[in-house]
């Protein structure tokens, strides 16, 4: 009589089953929204815009790349370093990295050309208009401050030749947080490897 009793008011098997289902699929569904809450969140706070990516490559095989970077996020940003072809690009005086910093009346240039190192140094040659002022040497990690933009020409930057012509070659942004990256045709170029003899920006 008692074996009776125990086995009606026991579970079943197959409802015992549904039960531990159900829990792991709730318990897993809010892991999986509280972890897409702590991303959103960061995502939210930074964001960077790579555009008007170009690298040239003259006729004697020097090269030269250039990029449009926007703080598209809430937040001021810290850019630790920029590769390309996975290689980085040098920061400080014996650098390869010049910095144009969108300026009071600047606009956003529609395109970026092949500059040669004359050309870095005079503020009319700036793509973001003469007020913005000349390139600069960039000296250490850069600063972008929310909604500024600033153009980043590398010269000579290194594993580029000019058999790479017409191949496609990616480049990343670091940052402390996060890494950006997009791609570009690589073009024949005007350019040198000379860098211009502008201020710095560190």
């Amino acid at each position: 009589m008692r074996k009776i009793l125990k086995n009606r008011l026991a579970l079943s098997t197959v409802v015992t089953t549904l039960i531990i289902l159900v829990v792991s699929v709730l318990l897993a569904g809010v892991v999986t929204y509280f972890a897409i809450n702590v991303v959103s969140t960061r995502v939210q706070q930074q964001n960077l815009t790579l555009s008007l990516q170009h690298i040239w490559v003259d006729s004697a095989g020097v090269s030269e790349a250039g990029m449009l970077i926007t703080n598209t996020g809430g937040r001021d940003v810290v850019l630790t370093a920029i590769e390309i072809r996975g290689i980085a690009a040098t920061f400080g005086a014996d650098g390869n990295v010049f910095v144009a910093v969108d300026g009071a009346g600047g606009t956003i240039p529609a395109s970026l050309a092949c500059l040669t190192s004359t050309e870095m140094a005079t503020a009319a040659d700036n793509p973001f208009g003469a007020t913005a002022g000349a390139f600069a040497k960039s000296t250490g990690e850069l600063i972008l401050n929310s909604g500024a933009s600033i153009i980043v020409y590398i010269l000579a930057p290194a594993g580029v030749t000019i058999q790479d012509v017409g191949t496609t070659i990616g480049i990343t942004v670091f940052t402390a947080q996060a890494m950006y990256y997009t791609e570009t045709n690589v073009q024949v170029g005007v350019t040198d490897a000379v860098g211009p003899p502008a201020g710095v920006i560190g």
